[in-house]
């Protein structure tokens, strides 16, 4: 039987973690859309980020969409996948992330984004193929399990 111990000695015991959230789009022949990122121009993201304190994981997505697209989503609450990062040598707490569907978005969706340049530099549509070619093999895994959970209606769980 294990001893109660107060609330903050408890937490010290206890792994931290930091989470994100955020969207997954496709255009309407069902291509993933991604933002090349400003921080390393080999990466290719959705829109999402780590979450603010208090913000649930469905308010992060939609604000990190609206900052760094200009896009208001008002879709559903869909979930496509679970991601969980171990800390590691670079970064020494765990990660979790979600990413919601945000749905198919026309041409003309597409070319009013308005990227935050802090951000993104570019939106690219691409074949999960081109994907294949484009993207770091992680960066990969974690497009093709969300985009097979939405051409499935499952949700990806990832460890990666």
């Amino acid at each position: 039987m294990s001893k109660w111990i107060p609330q903050e000695e408890y937490i010290e015991t206890i792994a931290r973690a930091t989470s994100y959230a955020g969207l997954s789009f496709t255009d309407t022949a069902g291509r993933p859309i991604m933002f090349r990122s400003t921080h390393s121009m080999e990466a290719w993201q959705g829109p999402g980020g780590n979450m603010d304190p208090d913000e649930t994981p469905w308010e992060c997505a939609l604000r990190e969409c609206r900052e760094e697209t200009g896009m208001v989503f008002t879709g559903p609450k869909k979930l496509l996948a679970f991601h969980f990062l171990a800390q590691n040598a670079d970064w020494p707490l765990n990660k979790f992330g979600v990413i919601f569907d945000g749905g198919m978005l026309t041409d003309e969706q597409i070319k009013g984004i308005v990227l935050d340049p802090d951000e993104h530099t570019e939106v690219c549509v691409c074949t999960i193929e081109e994907w294949e070619e484009i993207l770091t093999p992680v960066a990969f895994v974690r497009l093709r399990a969300t985009y097979e959970a939405r051409r499935t209606g499952t949700v990806a769980y990832l460890e990666l």
